[in-house]
């Protein structure tokens, strides 16, 4: 199911790049992925602070 996921994603994001000819369409692809990496990162602090992600630094050794 990985593997799925992982070629799915890898042909999405491949294609707008192959269809990307003139500079304009250049632009308008960087500008919309880093739009798209600035709302991960958003997603991403929003989740670390949130409180949901539990992570325990003392622990003791098994």
């Amino acid at each position: 199911m990985q593997q799925v996921t992982l070629s799915l994603l890898v042909l999405l994001a491949g294609l707008p790049a192959l269809a990307a000819n003139d500079p304009e369409d250049w632009h308008s692809l960087r500008v919309g992925g880093l739009i798209c990496a600035g709302i991960l990162c958003a997603m991403g602090i929003i989740v670390l602070m949130s409180g949901k992600c539990k992570c325990k630094f003392n622990q003791k050794p098994r």
